[in-house]
């Protein structure tokens, strides 16, 4: 794909985010992070909607950020542009001298030019080379996870990062077909999904290789071990009144974001404290009631957003 070529992205909940932002970013001078930058939808309206904003985009995917910079480079020197992956985010903000920031983004998982360029592996309706990786310029591929794991690791990564019930027997025919020859092409994984999995299962919860793709990009990515470093800075990096806003599409990823944002919006006082001390005061005021989704206006327009959950908070108090 040439850099010029701009796949279809529609920004998912772009109306709401810019709403939970408005508050921290309207008529002040603001930097916000966007983690996942993407095709920069997000960041285009934010910086359009603040004339006032800095905006620091990070993203493993250099085509991605060849895109981006086109599509933002009107904005000029308000938008500062960093190759790494989001646990990367104090490192970007040191080398940029902030060290405070008044918005957070994170939108989470596989983005849409990902899916859209048939190459790249992630999509399982076309058949494709099994890479899968983000940053295409490093690291190990979706074949090299499936031609190489024992059986016992390959079953693990199934079970908990796809959710897969039958993750000991796909892994266990993953074997069997590599000996014969490896696997390098999505189609022939998807082939042996439907030849593996129990009829029953074929005809709910949606198409069956979902679970093991979903499963192999996380491991291939390392998502969920990058995102629990990565809240935890993005949290601390808060300047008081900033806001962070998370966009999840499935339940592990939000799992690791409620837990991140509830541990700091409570209290940590002892029971039997008779008056909180300051160090104890919750750190952060979630704005949204549990995760927030999609409504049908938003999905019909925009599919992507039908697995989507956001959440959002607003820190009340200094970082230690």
């Amino acid at each position: 794909m040439r850099v010029t070529e701009r796949p279809r992205h529609v920004p998912v909940l772009l109306d709401r985010i810019l709403e939970l932002f408005a508050p921290a970013l309207t008529d002040r001078d603001a930097v916000l992070v966007d983690a996942t930058l993407g095709l920069g939808g997000h960041a285009d309206a934010l910086l359009s909607a603040h004339p006032r904003l800095t905006l620091v985009g990070l993203d493993r995917d250099p085509h991605a950020l060849a895109l981006s910079a086109e599509r933002l480079a009107r904005h000029g020197d308000r938008v500062h542009l960093v190759h790494t992956v989001y646990d990367g985010l104090p490192e970007a903000l040191s080398g940029l001298g902030l060290s405070r920031v008044e918005g957070v983004l994170f939108d989470l998982g596989v983005s849409s030019m990902q899916l859209d360029v048939p190459e790249r592996g992630f999509a399982y309706a076309r058949d494709a080379p099994l890479d899968m990786r983000m940053d295409p310029t490093t690291g190990p591929t979706a074949a090299d996870v499936l031609n190489t794991y024992s059986h016992g690791d390959l079953a693990r990564v199934l079970r908990d990062y796809g959710e897969e019930r039958f993750a000991g027997k796909i892994a266990k025919a993953v074997l069997v077909e590599r000996d014969r020859a490896p696997f390098t092409t999505s189609a022939r994984l998807v082939e042996l999904l439907y030849s593996v999995l129990p009829a029953p299962s074929l005809r709910t919860g949606g198409h069956p290789a979902k679970r093991t793709f979903q499963a192999l990009r996380i491991e291939v990515n390392a998502e969920l071990d990058v995102l629990r470093r990565a809240i935890p800075a993005a949290l601390t990096a808060l300047a008081v009144g900033g806001r962070i806003v998370v966009e999840s599409y499935q339940s592990l990823e939000d799992r690791i974001v409620k837990r991140a944002i509830t541990a700091l919006a409570h209290s940590t006082a002892p029971p039997d404290l008779p008056v909180e001390l300051p160090e104890h005061a919750p750190q952060l005021r979630l704005i949204t009631r549990g995760a927030e989704m999609a409504d049908e206006r938003e999905t019909e327009h925009n599919s992507r957003a039908q697995s989507v959950r956001l959440r959002a908070a607003e820190r009340i108090r200094e970082a230690p």
